[in-house]
């Protein structure tokens, strides 16, 4: 390294160098720096001088391509002791902090309208949490929120169509994430372009010392292994990824995904599986983030709604034309019972029946909603928060079930999604809350139709929603998940293992369903208590002989009948929802808490 120095360098020529072991890209990263340290401002701002010691100081504790010099505060000591000294987060009694960041960039047009329409209703849920629980003793964090879908570069186009009768999940769960860590109390920075402005090569303007947690997703995530790849490889560990229909293990992993064919455009992440967070509580690999589903009306539309009576109609769900393609018989059947009203571009063609009000605003739908007895599927859009909003206005929704069960397997839809999950109607977590208030139907078989139909219009429902899509329910999970969920160290374990209840499962039997069966749900979290012999032995398993394998999905796991054992040896590959036809799983479940499915009773 002497060779570097020349006459600017010669004077710091007692920088003692540390050993290089391990750091095989060190010495090409600092001639990279001798020569281009100028052509970004921001390496002076973090103290390069175009000496060794500068090149070294910067290329160890802020990008990590070399060892720390001796003496020198790691970063891991500045980490604790930026923390020592920093704020604490109090729950805030307004958003208004919010809406000069998300009202000055077009592409979070609609985010700032759902949040603006919300505010009320954010502020009371954080009183009202505040007052059942010491949201006190909380650090205040600094947080990136890059979704990557609505930049301009990703070319998705999700945001501009959102006025237009595009689809609004994704934006729906942003809005909310957004409203839920700004109530808590903590710092955002919202990005707006790739990743903050960050070109591909460019010095990195965050660093680990001044960034907790970076929220993304699929697009975005990207967008950071491309702009940013020194904040990609050093710090995926605080990055969570918002993944509608889920990720599982097998397609997160590169190398799995490779050799199994499972390769997926939105799947080789090669994250921990709990770093996706999800819409709904589609699968335990993966994190339940959610949403709220918004049922609440101003106090002007209220009371334009009390001299409104239910009326006997039905809304459709459906704001494109595709979506009512080869459903007549099935409409003309509900039209036979209920007056039949649309929210589709006006110029689609529709049943000349349906009373079709256009593409209208949120509050507007809930008012349909209102009015309506009937929320009407159509089977497509799969998974989306509407039909809990009809729930929410005391609406029931008419699920149709799906035959086949649809998946990457038979459906263009899922064909590209990461995982194989089947979807068995056109909302599961809907289907599973079941009647009075979702009835599942066949579209095609029109006696089961005016079965359901009858059924519906023979009782009257209460507005229902889980606790876990409500503002409070959204406010509670986030919060503890943000102080607890911890990808980047071992020092305190999350869910706290005194939570795990071991279950056996039956041979062709996956984890998730193993723990269901039991009342219960699959913690991969517990995977590493369960993944040796000698935890074997104490829940009464008899390994003859065991070994270390990263060749099936299903680990840790016993041949029943050769006393044969197997532990996973890739932790990537731990998998709460795959089975095998020879081996008995034995599974780290865990309980939970009605309507808040993502919390154990201990972790609240």
């Amino acid at each position: 390294l002497v060779c570097f120095l020349d006459d600017q360098t010669k004077e710091h020529i007692n920088c003692t160098l540390p050993p290089m072991d391990g750091y095989p890209e060190c010495e090409g990263k600092l001639k990279w720096m001798k020569e281009m340290w100028e052509t970004d401002p921001c390496y002076k701002s973090f103290g390069v001088d175009g000496s060794l010691c500068s090149f070294l100081i910067y290329l160890s504790e802020i990008e990590p391509w070399c060892p720390v010099l001796p003496g020198r505060v790691g970063s891991s000591e500045l980490e604790k002791n930026l923390e020592m000294g920093s704020e604490q987060a109090v729950v805030r009694e307004s958003l208004e902090g919010l809406y000069s960041s998300v009202g000055n960039r077009p592409q979070y047009s609609w985010i700032h309208q759902r949040i603006h329409s919300m505010k009320e209703i954010w502020v009371e849920a954080g009183r009202s949490l505040s007052a059942k629980y010491n949201l006190t003793q909380r650090k205040a964090k600094q947080i990136i929120v890059h979704p990557g879908a609505i930049t301009y570069e990703s070319g998705v186009k999700i945001a501009e169509s959102a006025f237009h009768g595009g689809p609004l999940g994704e934006l729906v769960q942003w809005s909310d994430l957004i409203s839920t860590l700004h109530i808590l109390g903590h710092h955002l920075h919202l990005s707006g372009s790739t990743f903050l402005g960050i070109k591909k090569g460019a010095c990195p303007r965050y660093s680990r010392v001044n960034v907790d947690l970076i929220y993304t997703d699929i697009v975005g995530f990207k967008q950071i292994q491309k702009s940013a790849p020194v904040i990609w490889s050093r710090y995926k560990c605080i990055i969570r990824v918002l993944d509608s229909f889920g990720t599982e293990p097998d397609f997160n992993h590169i190398a799995w995904a490779e050799k199994h064919n499972l390769k997926s455009p939105f799947g080789g992440l090669h994250l921990v599986p709990l770093q996706f967070y999800t819409m709904f509580p589609h699968t335990p690999d993966n994190t339940f983030l959610g949403f709220v589903v918004q049922h609440q009306l101003s106090t002007e539309e209220i009371e334009k709604l009390k001299s409104t009576k239910r009326q006997n109609q039905a809304l459709v769900y459906g704001k494109r034309a595709e979506f009512w393609q080869g459903k007549e018989a099935y409409l003309d059947v509900i039209h036979k019972y209920l007056e039949i009203h649309g929210t589709v571009d006006k110029n689609t063609s529709i049943p000349s029946y349906v009373k079709n009000h256009g593409i209208i605003k949120g509050t507007a739908v809930q008012i349909l909603l209102r009015q309506s007895k009937v929320f009407v599927g159509l089977s497509f859009p799969y998974e989306g928060p509407a039909p809990l909003e009809a729930l929410a206005n005391g609406c029931a929704f008419l699920n149709p079930r799906m035959h086949p069960p649809q998946s990457r397997l038979n459906s263009d839809f899922f064909k590209g999604k990461p995982n194989i999950r089947e979807v068995t109607s056109q909302h599961p977590y809907a289907e599973a809350i079941g009647k009075p208030y979702v009835w599942d139907v066949d579209m095609h078989n029109l006696t089961d139709v005016e079965r359901a139909l009858t059924g519906i219009l023979s009782q009257s429902i209460e507005p229902y929603v889980p606790y876990e899509f409500t503002c409070e329910g959204m406010l509670q999970r986030v919060n503890i998940l943000v102080e607890k969920q911890d990808f980047c160290s071992h020092r305190e374990s999350w869910p706290p293992v005194s939570a795990l209840q071991v279950v056996k499962a039956e041979a062709n039997t996956s984890c998730k369903e193993a723990c269901q069966k039991a009342g219960l749900i699959c913690e991969p979290a517990f995977f590493p208590n369960l993944n040796s012999p000698t935890s074997f032995a104490k829940y009464g398993v008899d390994c003859q002989t065991s070994q270390f394998s990263d060749s099936n999905l299903v680990l840790p796991a016993y041949n029943e009948d050769s006393k044969h054992c197997l532990f996973q040896s890739d932790s990537l590959l731990f998998s709460c929802v795959r089975s095998d036809q020879s081996l008995i799983r034995i599974c780290p479940c865990r309980d939970y808490i009605k309507d808040q499915i993502a919390l154990c009773k201990e972790c609240v």
